[in-house]
């Protein structure tokens, strides 16, 4: 959140004019957009400081640029952009896990909107120029209109883009923080104290029994990422498998392992947009996060894309993120649009439903995971705090820090229900409702 995000209903105590006719400090401007006490420590470039002396946690602003992306951005991107540069620090967490910190500020940290003389005061001690936004932090992308230039949203080329901005960052920091599985998606765990790798293998067995999956079957796995489940199918279960992905680094990456594994004669992993995926009939379609990329005004083309390349009797697998209601936005906020995924957008589990059904695919079993899914994020922010010097290395320190914000702010929305991880089960019928699914499931939960 950002420190001029409005708390609605909190209290509007001005604060204390600045003593000796001197000019605003940053406490001063701290107090004036906060409302009771403090949960942490806020310390300023100029020496001020506010909150507890002995908090666990403080959020330092160590800059005037620091100050100035704060107050001229609205909500999570003023205080990111700060967080990314360096210019805001959190003491008390590891920039690979800040999850703690997170927990505060969004549970302990109550805001409001000064009234308009004060804020005018504060602007004129601080100076006009501390409303001017600083140029934002190299691993920014550009604002929604900007990218028009590349295409609409979600044309052909706006999508390469958006994929290659997120997956194209570095195999190798993939690789540490991801583990050996190299999988990007939300793992299913028997216990919490599965490892990373146990619970990913059980993911992708259990989408294997869901898609009935046997010797000499086709599937097609579309945004397959680095080929996990691709690699999997083949390994375990015989089945002629191809990923497509737009990331050409997942794709090299893919293709590399599957040749080391020596999967060569049933694996192939594809740098391909989904929509030119081979139109032949595969036995089997698994989509494993693509959905969250496609853009939800695009789900009945999509679903009718993946249709056409599924035999009658065939079934498909689709893992997806979702909000936790068909109510909220589908786009998602500031940081997560400039920061993580540009263009993604989620829709509730009810409308990814009924896009699936008026496709004219028939949906026998809906799970939802996300409990699994912050249990996966807790992983990867481990692994990212364990190779953090590698990481940032790797990508460099601002890169390393979206990723720790991401994963850790992630983790909480999905603890929280903000947000959930649905797969969803259908079948392409034949001819008088014939799918081939068996009275009760032949997978097992």
């Amino acid at each position: 959140m950002s420190l001029i995000d409005r708390e609605e209903g909190a209290a509007s105590a001005p604060a204390s004019p600045p003593a000796g006719g001197r000019g605003p400090t940053v406490a001063d401007v701290v107090r004036a957009v906060t409302t009771g006490d403090l949960p942490m420590r806020i310390t300023g470039y100029d020496g001020s400081a506010v909150g507890p002396a002995d908090a666990g946690i403080t959020l330092a602003i160590r800059s005037e640029r620091g100050l100035s992306y704060l107050l001229t951005a609205p909500g999570d991107l003023g205080m990111a952009r700060a967080y990314v540069s360096g210019d805001l620090g959190l003491e008390g967490v590891h920039p690979g896990d800040p999850y703690e910190a997170f927990k505060v500020l969004k549970d302990e940290l109550r805001l409001r909107m000064p009234p308009v003389a004060e804020a005018l005061a504060l602007v004129r001690g601080l100076g006009w120029e501390r409303l001017m936004p600083p140029p934002p932090p190299p691993q920014e992308a550009a604002p929604r209109w900007k990218r028009m230039m590349t295409g609409l949203r979600h044309s052909r080329t706006r999508d390469s883009s958006s994929i290659s901005h997120h997956y194209d960052v570095s195999n190798a920091f993939y690789e540490k923080v991801l583990g050996p599985s190299m999988t990007y998606t939300c793992a299913v765990f028997h216990s919490p104290d599965d490892t990373l790798d146990e619970a990913q293998r059980a993911k992708y067995d259990l989408v294997a029994g869901k898609l009935a999956l046997k010797p000499g079957m086709r599937l097609l796995d579309v945004g397959c990422g680095w080929g996990g489940m691709v690699r999997h199918a083949a390994r375990e279960y015989g089945v002629k498998a191809l990923g497509v992905t737009l990331s050409r680094a997942q794709a090299e990456w893919a293709q590399a392992a599957i040749e080391r594994e020596g999967l060569g004669d049933l694996a192939e992993v594809r740098h391909l947009d989904y929509r030119d995926a081979p139109r032949e009939q595969f036995d089997a379609i698994s989509s494993i996060g693509l959905t969250e990329h496609i853009g939800v005004r695009n789900y009945p083309a999509y679903f009718g894309v993946l249709k056409a390349r599924l035999k009658p009797g065939g079934r498909l697998l689709n893992h997806c993120i979702t909000r936790a209601d068909n109510h909220a936005p589908h786009r998602s906020g500031a940081f997560i649009d400039r920061y993580v995924f540009p263009d993604g957008e989620l829709a509730g589990p009810g409308r990814l439903i009924s896009e699936i059904h008026d496709a004219g695919f028939e949906v026998h079993h809906e799970e939802n995971l996300r409990q699994h899914y912050a249990l996966t994020l807790a992983g990867w922010c481990r692994n990212l705090v364990e190779h953090w010097d590698f990481c940032v290395g790797e990508v460099g320190p601002g890169t390393a820090r979206v990723w720790g914000l991401y994963m850790a702010g992630s983790r909480l929305a999905f603890e929280r229900n903000e947000i959930e991880l649905h797969q969803v089960l259908a079948t392409h019928n034949g001819p008088l409702g014939v799918n081939g699914y068996p009275l009760r499931p032949d997978w097992t939960p």
